[in-house]
């Protein structure tokens, strides 16, 4: 008999095969026992296995879209270490400058496959498009990176630690249920977020028409030597975006634990690690101009 239970509704607890009706009426029952025991068995068997994963049912998961996440950044990390390499490569003492092309070509390619992947993903996931980004992002961070390390020795060993201490708390939180997202603070973060793009924006033209007097730019656009009680304007504005990028990451986390409670594809991880080595790759940026700023008013 089913049992009135809904626990016990899944068609697990409803093995219809073993249902025989009897050879006859002087029949010992010891072929209802046998199949009893072929079922309990099974059953044990069932339960005693590992619970199915992405593999085996072809649907997102959080534990391989980590996976894909960390195989994103194995290779945005060794072409970190390539553009670092060929940034320096042309420093003597003849030339002590390091060039600038590896930095463009990151730069140029990133952008292009950022907007590939964002509007074809609407259609198709494509991985390899996915890792061609993280490629060339790679060979824009490394570039940028040394050309930081060139100016500030250590500065990039300083940014790697906030950022990895910022994505590490973030996590942290989110895990515990103590920071979510909500409709309020997405809303107020939108804002926050377009203004800072038009902020940005806005500079960065000012910047080259020349409407501020040379060295008075600081990194990226932002006007580092405009002081307020004392601080630089730049380091204040800094500090906001990496609240909003840290807030981006909570964003980023909702969006993969939404997508496996939809049962979205096993593919739609590859997008889920992409979402978030944008957001780190802003986040580390944001640190560094923040540490050169620092760095460079004392």
């Amino acid at each position: 008999m089913a049992s009135n239970n809904p626990a016990f509704s899944n068609p697990a607890f409803q093995d219809r095969s073993s249902a025989r009706p009897f050879a006859g009426a002087g029949t010992a029952p010891a072929a209802p026992q046998a199949a009893d025991a072929a079922t309990t068995a099974r059953l044990e068997g069932m339960y005693a296995a590992p619970p199915a994963g992405a593999i085996e049912t072809g649907r997102m998961t959080v534990e391989d879209t980590v996976i894909k996440t960390l195989a994103l950044f194995a290779v945005l990390v060794v072409a970190a270490v390539g553009g670092w390499i060929w940034t320096m490569a042309p420093v003597t003492a003849a030339n002590p400058q390091p060039t600038m092309v590896p930095w463009i070509v990151g730069a140029i390619g990133g952008l292009v496959l950022a907007l590939v992947v964002i509007f074809g993903s609407r259609t198709k996931v494509r991985p390899a498009l996915i890792f061609a980004y993280a490629a060339f992002e790679g060979l824009f961070v490394g570039s940028i990176s040394a050309f930081f390390e060139y100016i500030w020795p250590g500065i990039v060993f300083q940014a790697t630690l906030a950022t990895l201490a910022v994505v590490g708390v973030t996590l942290a939180l989110f895990a515990s249920g103590k920071v979510r997202a909500s409709r309020r603070a997405t809303k107020i973060w939108l804002i926050a977020m377009i203004g800072y793009g038009v902020f940005s924006l806005l500079n960065v033209v000012l910047m080259l028409f020349g409407a501020f007097p040379a060295g008075s730019g600081g990194a990226f656009g932002l006007l580092s030597d405009v002081h307020i009680l004392g601080i630089p304007l730049g380091l204040i504005i800094g500090v906001f975006v990496v609240i909003l990028a840290a807030y981006s990451l909570v964003l980023d986390f909702d969006s993969i634990q939404q997508g496996v409670r939809n049962g979205a594809p096993r593919q739609y991880g590859w997008l889920g690690g992409f979402g978030i080595m944008v957001t780190v790759v802003w986040l580390y940026l944001e640190i560094l101009r923040i540490l050169a700023i620092a760095r460079g008013s004392n």
